[in-house]
Protein backbone atom coordinates (compact mmCIF):
# COMPACT_ATOMS: atom_id res chain seq x y z
CA UNK A 1 0.00 0.00 0.00
CA UNK A 2 1.04 3.87 0.17
CA UNK A 3 0.69 5.41 3.10
CA UNK A 4 0.13 9.42 3.48
CA UNK A 5 0.82 11.20 6.76
CA UNK A 6 -0.58 14.65 7.29
CA UNK A 7 1.55 16.89 9.08
CA UNK A 8 0.74 20.46 8.01
CA UNK A 9 -1.22 21.93 10.82
CA UNK A 10 0.67 24.78 13.25
CA UNK A 11 -0.64 23.78 16.18
CA UNK A 12 -1.60 27.11 17.38
CA UNK A 13 -3.22 25.79 21.04
CA UNK A 14 0.30 24.24 21.51
CA UNK A 15 1.64 27.66 22.20
CA UNK A 16 4.60 27.10 20.88
CA UNK A 17 7.14 27.81 18.13
CA UNK A 18 7.87 24.30 17.54
CA UNK A 19 5.77 22.62 15.00
CA UNK A 20 3.17 20.60 16.55
CA UNK A 21 4.00 17.00 15.22
CA UNK A 22 7.61 17.60 16.27
CA UNK A 23 6.48 17.52 20.33
CA UNK A 24 7.80 14.51 21.79
CA UNK A 25 5.89 11.45 22.88
CA UNK A 26 8.16 8.94 24.72
CA UNK A 27 11.33 10.97 23.88
CA UNK A 28 10.51 10.89 20.15
CA UNK A 29 8.82 13.13 17.63
CA UNK A 30 5.08 12.71 17.57
CA UNK A 31 5.49 12.28 13.82
CA UNK A 32 8.33 10.13 14.12
CA UNK A 33 5.81 7.24 15.89
CA UNK A 34 3.97 7.20 13.18
CA UNK A 35 6.65 7.08 10.61
CA UNK A 36 7.52 3.86 12.54
CA UNK A 37 3.68 2.60 12.40
CA UNK A 38 4.13 3.22 8.62
CA UNK A 39 7.47 1.30 8.65
CA UNK A 40 6.01 -1.70 10.13
CA UNK A 41 2.95 -2.16 7.78
CA UNK A 42 6.12 -2.34 4.60
CA UNK A 43 4.34 -0.02 2.50
CA UNK A 44 5.59 0.71 -0.87
CA UNK A 45 5.60 4.22 -0.77
CA UNK A 46 5.08 6.56 2.62
CA UNK A 47 4.64 10.86 1.82
CA UNK A 48 4.54 13.22 4.56
CA UNK A 49 2.39 15.64 3.54
CA UNK A 50 3.88 19.30 5.26
CA UNK A 51 3.46 22.37 5.71
CA UNK A 52 4.14 24.62 9.01
CA UNK A 53 7.53 24.45 9.85
CA UNK A 54 8.64 22.86 7.13
CA UNK A 55 12.42 23.19 7.59
CA UNK A 56 12.07 21.91 10.70
CA UNK A 57 10.11 18.68 9.67
CA UNK A 58 11.92 17.84 6.88
CA UNK A 59 15.70 17.86 9.04
CA UNK A 60 13.88 16.05 12.27
CA UNK A 61 12.63 13.12 10.13
CA UNK A 62 14.06 12.75 6.30
CA UNK A 63 15.13 9.57 5.54
CA UNK A 64 15.75 8.25 2.27
CA UNK A 65 12.93 5.87 2.24
CA UNK A 66 10.42 8.90 2.76
CA UNK A 67 8.91 11.21 0.33
CA UNK A 68 7.30 14.64 0.77
CA UNK A 69 4.80 17.06 -0.10
CA UNK A 70 4.35 20.39 0.36
CA UNK A 71 0.66 21.82 1.22
CA UNK A 72 0.82 25.71 1.05
CA UNK A 73 -1.42 27.28 1.88
CA UNK A 74 -3.74 24.36 4.45
CA UNK A 75 -6.61 24.24 3.04
CA UNK A 76 -8.29 21.21 4.77
CA UNK A 77 -7.45 17.52 4.93
CA UNK A 78 -8.64 16.54 1.20
CA UNK A 79 -6.24 19.39 -0.35
CA UNK A 80 -3.44 18.15 1.78
CA UNK A 81 -3.82 14.35 0.80
CA UNK A 82 -4.74 15.86 -2.65
CA UNK A 83 -0.29 17.75 -2.84
CA UNK A 84 0.54 13.65 -2.26
CA UNK A 85 -1.23 11.96 -5.32
CA UNK A 86 1.26 12.00 -8.03
CA UNK A 87 3.78 10.26 -5.58
CA UNK A 88 2.06 7.50 -5.08
CA UNK A 89 1.64 4.25 -6.75
CA UNK A 90 -2.17 3.93 -8.45
CA UNK A 91 -2.04 -0.09 -8.18
CA UNK A 92 -1.95 -0.60 -4.77
CA UNK A 93 -4.50 1.55 -1.98
CA UNK A 94 -3.81 4.44 -0.20
CA UNK A 95 -3.67 4.40 3.63
CA UNK A 96 -4.18 8.19 5.25
CA UNK A 97 -2.52 8.79 9.22
CA UNK A 98 -2.34 11.43 10.78
CA UNK A 99 1.08 13.20 12.15
CA UNK A 100 -0.20 14.14 15.18
CA UNK A 101 -2.10 10.56 16.04
CA UNK A 102 0.97 8.37 17.14
CA UNK A 103 -0.60 5.43 19.27
CA UNK A 104 -2.35 3.41 16.55
CA UNK A 105 -1.25 -0.34 16.33
CA UNK A 106 -0.48 -1.83 13.28
CA UNK A 107 -2.32 -4.64 14.73
CA UNK A 108 -6.08 -2.37 14.19
CA UNK A 109 -3.96 -0.88 11.18
CA UNK A 110 -4.38 -4.78 9.39
CA UNK A 111 -7.61 -5.42 10.64
CA UNK A 112 -8.73 -1.88 8.33
CA UNK A 113 -6.77 -3.33 5.56
CA UNK A 114 -8.13 -6.26 6.08
CA UNK A 115 -11.45 -5.29 5.66
CA UNK A 116 -10.85 -2.90 2.83
CA UNK A 117 -9.30 -5.22 0.48
CA UNK A 118 -8.14 -3.98 -3.23
CA UNK A 119 -11.45 -2.01 -4.01
CA UNK A 120 -13.59 -0.78 -0.80
CA UNK A 121 -13.16 2.32 1.43
CA UNK A 122 -12.23 1.65 4.72
CA UNK A 123 -12.58 3.73 7.75
CA UNK A 124 -11.58 3.45 11.34
CA UNK A 125 -14.63 4.44 13.43
CA UNK A 126 -15.05 4.10 17.26
CA UNK A 127 -17.97 4.33 19.49
CA UNK A 128 -17.73 7.14 22.11
CA UNK A 129 -19.50 8.06 24.55
CA UNK A 130 -18.65 11.84 24.20
CA UNK A 131 -18.53 12.76 20.33
CA UNK A 132 -18.63 16.75 20.53
CA UNK A 133 -16.50 18.36 17.90
CA UNK A 134 -16.07 14.93 15.94
CA UNK A 135 -17.36 13.60 12.46
CA UNK A 136 -20.07 11.65 12.88
CA UNK A 137 -20.83 8.23 10.76
CA UNK A 138 -23.83 8.11 9.25
CA UNK A 139 -25.14 4.90 8.35
CA UNK A 140 -28.69 3.60 6.50
CA UNK A 141 -29.62 0.07 6.71
CA UNK A 142 -26.32 -0.40 8.71
CA UNK A 143 -24.41 1.04 5.70
CA UNK A 144 -21.99 3.83 5.72
CA UNK A 145 -23.55 6.55 3.51
CA UNK A 146 -21.83 9.67 4.26
CA UNK A 147 -19.45 11.26 7.43
CA UNK A 148 -20.95 14.81 8.65
CA UNK A 149 -18.59 17.18 10.73
CA UNK A 150 -19.80 18.09 13.73
CA UNK A 151 -19.91 22.31 12.47
CA UNK A 152 -22.05 20.59 9.76
CA UNK A 153 -23.90 17.79 11.55
CA UNK A 154 -28.05 18.38 12.61
CA UNK A 155 -29.67 18.16 15.61
CA UNK A 156 -30.19 14.42 14.89
CA UNK A 157 -26.94 13.83 13.88
CA UNK A 158 -25.23 15.19 16.01
CA UNK A 159 -26.23 12.17 18.32
CA UNK A 160 -24.81 9.64 16.83
CA UNK A 161 -22.29 8.14 19.06
CA UNK A 162 -19.68 6.24 16.15
CA UNK A 163 -17.65 8.92 14.85
CA UNK A 164 -14.48 9.02 12.23
CA UNK A 165 -10.99 8.53 13.58
CA UNK A 166 -9.73 9.98 10.19
CA UNK A 167 -7.91 6.90 9.45
CA UNK A 168 -9.22 5.66 6.01
CA UNK A 169 -7.41 3.61 3.00
CA UNK A 170 -9.09 4.17 -0.72
CA UNK A 171 -8.20 2.52 -3.70
CA UNK A 172 -5.79 5.10 -5.26
CA UNK A 173 -7.43 5.57 -8.25
CA UNK A 174 -10.90 6.28 -7.17
CA UNK A 175 -9.37 8.32 -4.24
CA UNK A 176 -7.75 10.84 -7.18
CA UNK A 177 -10.64 11.29 -9.15
CA UNK A 178 -12.85 11.74 -5.56
CA UNK A 179 -10.44 14.41 -4.19
CA UNK A 180 -10.39 16.19 -7.51
CA UNK A 181 -14.70 16.61 -7.01
CA UNK A 182 -14.50 18.35 -3.47
CA UNK A 183 -16.09 21.29 -2.81
CA UNK A 184 -15.33 23.63 0.25
CA UNK A 185 -18.69 24.92 0.44
CA UNK A 186 -19.22 24.26 4.67
CA UNK A 187 -18.72 25.61 7.67
CA UNK A 188 -14.99 25.69 7.72
CA UNK A 189 -14.15 26.37 4.25
CA UNK A 190 -12.40 23.76 3.82
CA UNK A 191 -12.02 20.86 1.09
CA UNK A 192 -12.43 17.89 3.67
CA UNK A 193 -11.02 14.47 3.16
CA UNK A 194 -14.67 12.69 4.67
CA UNK A 195 -16.47 14.02 2.02
CA UNK A 196 -15.00 11.27 -0.18
CA UNK A 197 -17.45 8.61 1.33
CA UNK A 198 -20.27 10.20 -0.18
CA UNK A 199 -18.39 10.00 -3.60
CA UNK A 200 -17.57 6.66 -3.04
CA UNK A 201 -21.34 5.70 -2.31
CA UNK A 202 -22.24 7.11 -5.81
CA UNK A 203 -19.86 5.45 -7.71
CA UNK A 204 -20.99 2.38 -6.10
CA UNK A 205 -18.26 1.59 -4.06
CA UNK A 206 -18.47 -0.37 -0.76
CA UNK A 207 -17.69 1.82 2.02
CA UNK A 208 -17.11 -0.10 4.96
CA UNK A 209 -14.90 0.23 8.42
CA UNK A 210 -13.20 -1.71 11.32
CA UNK A 211 -12.46 -0.49 14.84
CA UNK A 212 -9.50 -0.14 17.09
CA UNK A 213 -8.77 -2.29 20.16
CA UNK A 214 -8.49 0.95 22.11
CA UNK A 215 -9.73 4.30 22.30
CA UNK A 216 -6.81 5.87 22.62
CA UNK A 217 -5.64 4.46 19.73
CA UNK A 218 -7.26 6.87 17.69
CA UNK A 219 -6.70 10.13 20.31
CA UNK A 220 -4.26 13.37 19.01
CA UNK A 221 -2.88 15.88 20.20
CA UNK A 222 -3.86 19.26 20.30
CA UNK A 223 -2.19 20.89 22.61
CA UNK A 224 0.10 20.33 25.97
CA UNK A 225 -2.59 19.06 27.84
CA UNK A 226 -3.53 16.43 25.54
CA UNK A 227 0.30 15.36 24.83
CA UNK A 228 0.36 15.33 28.79
CA UNK A 229 -2.79 12.41 29.08
CA UNK A 230 -1.11 10.96 26.24
CA UNK A 231 2.15 10.67 27.33
CA UNK A 232 0.55 8.84 30.37
CA UNK A 233 -1.42 6.71 28.56
CA UNK A 234 1.37 5.06 26.47
CA UNK A 235 3.35 5.02 29.74
CA UNK A 236 0.91 3.01 31.53
CA UNK A 237 0.47 0.77 28.59
CA UNK A 238 4.52 0.20 28.61
CA UNK A 239 3.90 -0.56 32.51
CA UNK A 240 1.32 -3.34 32.11
CA UNK A 241 3.79 -4.78 29.03
CA UNK A 242 6.30 -4.98 31.33
CA UNK A 243 4.50 -5.88 34.49
CA UNK A 244 3.05 -9.11 32.11
CA UNK A 245 6.57 -9.40 31.28
CA UNK A 246 6.99 -10.35 35.09
CA UNK A 247 8.82 -7.57 36.32
CA UNK A 248 8.23 -5.45 39.56
CA UNK A 249 7.07 -1.79 39.05
CA UNK A 250 7.04 -0.54 42.77
CA UNK A 251 4.51 2.23 40.50
CA UNK A 252 3.33 1.37 37.70
CA UNK A 253 2.24 5.18 36.96
CA UNK A 254 5.66 6.31 38.06
CA UNK A 255 8.00 5.76 35.19
CA UNK A 256 9.20 6.39 32.06
CA UNK A 257 10.26 4.68 29.19
CA UNK A 258 11.80 6.73 26.12
CA UNK A 259 13.01 4.18 24.12
CA UNK A 260 13.67 0.46 24.36
CA UNK A 261 14.04 -1.21 27.37
CA UNK A 262 14.62 -5.21 27.99
CA UNK A 263 14.40 -6.51 31.11
CA UNK A 264 15.36 -10.31 32.32
CA UNK A 265 13.83 -12.14 34.69
CA UNK A 266 13.34 -10.98 38.62
CA UNK A 267 14.31 -7.75 37.54
CA UNK A 268 12.66 -4.69 40.12
CA UNK A 269 12.08 -0.68 39.52
CA UNK A 270 11.01 1.54 41.92
CA UNK A 271 10.02 4.84 41.27
CA UNK A 272 10.44 8.21 39.36
CA UNK A 273 12.57 5.86 37.23
CA UNK A 274 13.72 7.27 33.42
CA UNK A 275 14.93 5.09 30.53
CA UNK A 276 15.99 6.56 27.56
CA UNK A 277 17.47 5.21 24.42
CA UNK A 278 18.21 1.26 24.21
CA UNK A 279 18.75 -0.22 27.70
CA UNK A 280 19.05 -3.60 28.94
CA UNK A 281 18.30 -5.19 32.43
CA UNK A 282 19.94 -8.46 32.90
CA UNK A 283 18.36 -11.05 35.59
CA UNK A 284 17.71 -9.97 39.14
CA UNK A 285 19.08 -6.39 38.06
CA UNK A 286 17.72 -3.72 40.99
CA UNK A 287 17.21 -0.10 39.92
CA UNK A 288 15.91 1.90 43.27
CA UNK A 289 14.68 5.06 42.91
CA UNK A 290 14.99 8.09 41.03
CA UNK A 291 17.72 6.56 38.52
CA UNK A 292 18.17 8.23 34.80
CA UNK A 293 19.34 5.04 32.56
CA UNK A 294 20.23 6.15 29.05
CA UNK A 295 21.52 3.83 26.05
CA UNK A 296 23.24 1.52 29.12
CA UNK A 297 23.51 -2.45 29.87
CA UNK A 298 23.17 -3.55 33.15
CA UNK A 299 24.52 -7.45 33.84
CA UNK A 300 22.73 -9.57 36.18
CA UNK A 301 22.56 -8.98 39.50
CA UNK A 302 23.76 -5.58 39.68
CA UNK A 303 22.34 -3.49 42.46
CA UNK A 304 21.60 0.58 40.90
CA UNK A 305 20.44 2.43 44.46
CA UNK A 306 18.79 5.43 44.17
CA UNK A 307 19.44 9.05 42.09
CA UNK A 308 22.24 7.14 39.62
CA UNK A 309 22.90 8.86 36.28
CA UNK A 310 24.24 6.07 33.82
CA UNK A 311 24.85 6.81 29.89
CA UNK A 312 26.22 5.13 27.39
CA UNK A 313 28.08 2.69 29.75
CA UNK A 314 28.07 -1.07 30.78
CA UNK A 315 28.06 -2.29 34.38
CA UNK A 316 28.91 -5.75 34.61
CA UNK A 317 27.12 -8.58 36.96
CA UNK A 318 27.08 -8.61 41.03
CA UNK A 319 27.99 -4.46 41.14
CA UNK A 320 26.73 -2.22 43.03
CA UNK A 321 26.18 1.58 41.97
CA UNK A 322 25.48 4.61 44.05
CA UNK A 323 23.80 5.84 45.32
CA UNK A 324 24.19 9.43 43.51
CA UNK A 325 26.90 8.27 40.98
CA UNK A 326 26.97 9.13 38.02
CA UNK A 327 28.35 7.06 34.87
CA UNK A 328 29.32 8.77 31.77
CA UNK A 329 29.99 8.05 28.26
CA UNK A 330 32.40 5.40 27.91
CA UNK A 331 32.37 4.11 31.36
CA UNK A 332 33.07 -0.01 31.23
CA UNK A 333 32.63 -1.90 34.78
CA UNK A 334 33.62 -5.93 35.01
CA UNK A 335 31.55 -7.89 37.37
CA UNK A 336 31.07 -6.82 41.36
CA UNK A 337 32.63 -3.42 40.85
CA UNK A 338 31.42 -0.88 43.67
CA UNK A 339 30.81 2.66 42.40
CA UNK A 340 29.57 4.47 45.43
CA UNK A 341 27.84 8.08 46.42
CA UNK A 342 29.38 11.07 44.77
CA UNK A 343 31.66 9.07 42.43
CA UNK A 344 31.67 9.84 38.97
CA UNK A 345 33.20 7.74 36.26
CA UNK A 346 33.92 9.02 32.30
CA UNK A 347 35.41 7.12 29.30
CA UNK A 348 37.09 4.51 31.86
CA UNK A 349 37.25 0.64 31.91
CA UNK A 350 37.45 -0.47 35.40
CA UNK A 351 38.31 -4.55 36.24
CA UNK A 352 36.77 -7.09 38.41
CA UNK A 353 36.38 -6.78 42.60
CA UNK A 354 37.82 -2.93 42.42
CA UNK A 355 35.72 -0.14 44.42
CA UNK A 356 35.21 3.54 44.25
CA UNK A 357 32.99 3.89 47.35
CA UNK A 358 32.81 7.52 47.70
CA UNK A 359 33.75 11.33 46.14
CA UNK A 360 36.15 10.53 43.58
CA UNK A 361 36.01 11.35 39.77
CA UNK A 362 37.91 8.76 37.78
CA UNK A 363 38.10 10.09 33.93
CA UNK A 364 40.06 8.58 30.55
CA UNK A 365 41.65 5.73 33.06
CA UNK A 366 42.19 2.01 32.73
CA UNK A 367 41.92 0.30 36.13
CA UNK A 368 42.78 -3.22 37.53
CA UNK A 369 40.97 -5.26 39.39
CA UNK A 370 40.99 -5.38 43.40
CA UNK A 371 41.65 -2.21 42.83
CA UNK A 372 40.65 0.16 45.74
CA UNK A 373 40.17 4.45 44.91
CA UNK A 374 40.01 6.49 47.85
CA UNK A 375 37.77 9.10 48.78
CA UNK A 376 38.51 12.37 47.10
CA UNK A 377 41.06 10.84 44.65
CA UNK A 378 40.68 12.57 41.21
CA UNK A 379 42.25 11.52 37.69
CA UNK A 380 43.79 15.18 36.34
CA UNK A 381 43.04 13.79 32.91
CA UNK A 382 43.00 17.13 31.15
CA UNK A 383 45.54 19.90 30.58
CA UNK A 384 43.22 22.33 29.32
CA UNK A 385 43.61 21.03 25.66
CA UNK A 386 44.72 17.49 25.46
CA UNK A 387 43.15 14.72 27.21
CA UNK A 388 45.09 12.02 28.88
CA UNK A 389 44.86 8.36 30.49
CA UNK A 390 45.87 7.01 33.69
CA UNK A 391 46.46 3.34 34.03
CA UNK A 392 46.51 1.58 37.49
CA UNK A 393 47.02 -1.76 37.72
CA UNK A 394 45.74 -4.87 39.78
CA UNK A 395 45.67 -4.75 43.55
CA UNK A 396 46.71 -0.77 43.51
CA UNK A 397 45.70 1.01 46.76
CA UNK A 398 45.03 4.51 45.81
CA UNK A 399 44.79 6.58 49.56
CA UNK A 400 42.18 9.33 50.01
CA UNK A 401 42.42 12.85 48.41
CA UNK A 402 44.65 11.97 45.73
CA UNK A 403 45.06 13.32 42.37
CA UNK A 404 47.30 11.21 39.85
CA UNK A 405 47.87 13.93 36.91
CA UNK A 406 48.04 12.04 33.85
CA UNK A 407 49.77 10.81 31.74
CA UNK A 408 50.65 8.22 34.72
CA UNK A 409 50.73 4.64 35.78
CA UNK A 410 50.63 3.08 39.23
CA UNK A 411 52.40 -0.33 39.28
CA UNK A 412 50.40 -3.46 40.25
CA UNK A 413 50.15 -3.71 44.46
CA UNK A 414 51.39 -0.64 44.51
CA UNK A 415 50.01 2.10 47.23
CA UNK A 416 49.54 5.55 47.42
CA UNK A 417 49.73 7.35 50.72
CA UNK A 418 47.04 9.66 51.36
CA UNK A 419 47.19 13.44 49.66
CA UNK A 420 49.76 12.30 47.39
CA UNK A 421 49.79 14.00 44.00
CA UNK A 422 51.23 11.72 41.53
CA UNK A 423 52.92 13.00 38.54
CA UNK A 424 55.90 10.33 37.90
CA UNK A 425 54.92 7.13 37.93
CA UNK A 426 54.37 4.81 40.66
CA UNK A 427 56.25 1.37 40.95
CA UNK A 428 54.62 -2.08 41.68
CA UNK A 429 54.24 -2.92 44.92
CA UNK A 430 55.82 0.10 47.05
CA UNK A 431 54.24 2.80 49.05
CA UNK A 432 54.47 6.01 47.13
CA UNK A 433 53.97 9.58 49.20
CA UNK A 434 54.01 12.63 47.83
CA UNK A 435 53.03 15.71 50.83
CA UNK A 436 54.73 18.40 52.57
CA UNK A 437 56.16 17.54 56.12
CA UNK A 438 53.96 18.28 58.71
CA UNK A 439 55.05 21.16 60.98
CA UNK A 440 53.69 22.41 64.14
CA UNK A 441 54.32 26.40 64.89
CA UNK A 442 54.95 26.71 68.59
CA UNK A 443 54.18 30.21 69.85
CA UNK A 444 51.18 31.00 66.99
CA UNK A 445 48.00 32.60 67.65
CA UNK A 446 44.90 32.48 65.43
CA UNK A 447 44.13 35.86 64.71
CA UNK A 448 41.16 37.74 66.61
CA UNK A 449 38.65 40.62 65.25
CA UNK A 450 38.90 43.75 67.29
CA UNK A 451 36.34 45.54 68.56
CA UNK A 452 35.41 49.30 67.55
Amino acid sequence: MNVVILAAGMGKRMQSALPKVLHPLAGKPLLSHVIATAHSLHAVSICVVYGHGGDQVLSSVAADDLQFALQEPQLGTGHAVAQAMPMLDDNVPTLVLYGDVPLTTTASLLRLMDVAGKDKLAILTAEMADPTGLGRIVREDDEIKRIVEQKDANEQERKITEINTGIMIAPTRPLKQWLSTLSNNNAQGEYYLTDIVARAVADGVKVVSAQPDAIWETLGVNSKVQLAELERVHQLNIARQLLEQGVTLLDPARIDVRGTLQCGRDVSIDVGCVFEGEVTLGDGVSIAAHCVIKNAHIAAGTVIKPFCHIENASVGAQSQIGPYARLRPGTELAEDVHIGNFVEIKNSQIAAHSKANHLAYVGDATIGSRVNIGAGTITCNYDGVNKSRTVIEDDAFIGSDTQLVAPVRVGKGATLGAGTTLTKDAPAGKLTVSRARQLTIDGWQRPVKIKK
